[in-house]
């Protein structure tokens, strides 16, 4: 973190935001570690909840609860994960730490298509990627089960899988933070890193699918 007052620009979805504050451009820990854990019991907290499309910038600026703001540049290729820590100041006895809401991801299991037949299965599997890529939702792939994070509501998502009669193909409606412990970091990035912007971009197409029904 920077210690001299600086100008931050940041060019965001309202305009070009100016500010005199400091810029937080490292990652001192995180809170999941039980050292930190002890040491953050004994300092203030101040906790910056970041959705799914937030966490994945290097550059951002963050708000609290009281409307401050924090601006965050972190070196290209950083990401923020859910308990970082951009301070820790033990003398004014104060700390900033990371949330992320992600939301839920929905999970596809295609474990019944073992006992199918291989073209039962492979028709199944096809049929699937059809129904996810012709709504543009994001995936990530492993094993026998497909992720794929909430970008539009809930019901419309399951009108949508429901209208395919997938037969063999299971799903649920998980929170992301059961799901995340099962990938890795760029599967992870890839599940989450977009899916704002697919929301917003492609809702039309779920919407379309949910009244076609």
């Amino acid at each position: 973190m920077l210690n001299l007052p600086v100008i931050f620009l940041y060019r965001s979805c309202i305009g070009l935001v100016s500010v005199m504050t400091k810029i937080y451009d490292k990652i001192v820990g995180n809170c999941r570690s039980e050292q930190w854990r002890q040491l953050l019991a004994k300092v203030d907290v101040t906790t910056l909840t970041l959705d799914q499309w937030q966490a994945q910038k290097s550059r951002l600026v963050a708000t609290d609860t009281h409307g401050r703001q924090y601006p965050v540049a972190l070196a290209r290729g950083r990401h923020l994960s859910d308990g970082d820590i951009l301070e820790y100041d033990p003398e004014k006895r104060h700390a900033v730490v990371v949330q992320l809401s992600l939301g839920e991801v929905m999970v596809c299991d295609l474990m019944r298509l073992i006992d199918a037949t291989s073209s039962e299965a492979i028709h199944r599997a096809v049929e699937l990627g059809h129904a996810l890529g012709n709504q543009h939702w994001p995936a990530v792939i492993k094993s026998l089960r497909v992720y794929v994070p909430l970008t539009v509501d809930r019901k419309v998502m399951d009108s949508v899988m429901s209208t395919h009669h997938l037969e063999g193909v299971t799903w649920e409606f998980l929170p992301a933070e059961e799901v995340i412990p099962y990938l890795a970091p760029h599967e992870i990035r890839r599940l989450f890193g977009g899916a704002e912007q697919t929301s917003v971009e492609h809702t039309h197409h779920a919407e379309y699918a949910h009244s076609e029904r």
